[in-house]
């Protein structure tokens, strides 16, 4: 997820470095100020402690959660993407993935995608919840039965990514997995 290899899986990262680095300005100014009032006892006991909660649980995380909230609205809208002229199905089931193409064929476990250009995974499943997630080229979208959810995802270059079920779906959940094989010279339409 961190070594992001497509435009929403970027997105995603670039919001986990936001929060993770507004989470360590957070960390930082409140063990400075627990560190000041460990060395220096008296320095805190002139100030209220109205001025402690309303300042420090009110005036201080709001402009942070407010800042975290719109980079997460922004970038999540991103990741979202529109349609693509290549469909995919993704048809998730205890405990495989089998995958349909425009051409008719249909792969087990291995994915077989274009890259560098976006494709549209409809995701379906027959039996219960699962979760299709490729974590380097983007956001996960589950699959729940009786209802097809969509998820638009590219490739910037040729390569293996691992793909899984990101959803607890029994006894044979830890096994499913999956690899999305982007290709250069994709010819299934």
């Amino acid at each position: 997820m961190l070594f992001p290899a497509g435009p929403a899986a970027q997105g995603i990262a670039t919001l986990w470095w936001w929060m993770f680095w507004g989470g360590a300005a957070i960390f930082a100014l409140m063990l400075a100020l627990f560190l000041w009032l460990l060395l220096r006892p008296a320095a805190g006991q002139g100030i209220p402690a109205r001025w402690w909660i309303v300042g420090g649980g009110l005036v201080f995380p709001l402009p942070v959660l407010a800042a975290l909230t719109g980079a997460a609205l922004w970038l999540g809208e991103g990741t979202l993407g529109g349609t693509a002229p290549t469909r995919i199905e993704a048809e998730a089931r205890m405990w495989q993935w089998q995958f349909r193409y425009p051409d008719g064929s249909a792969t087990t476990d291995v994915l077989h995608l274009p890259a560098g250009r976006d494709v549209e995974i409809v995701v379906t499943s027959p039996d219960v919840i699962h979760s299709f997630w490729i974590p380097r080229l983007g956001g996960k979208i589950d699959a729940i039965p009786g209802h097809a959810n969509r998820i638009v995802l590219r490739a910037d270059a040729p390569g293996e990514y691992g793909g899984v079920c990101a959803e607890y779906c029994g006894t044979g959940h830890v096994d499913m997995s999956f690899t999305a094989v982007a290709e250069a010279d994709w010819g299934r339409e």
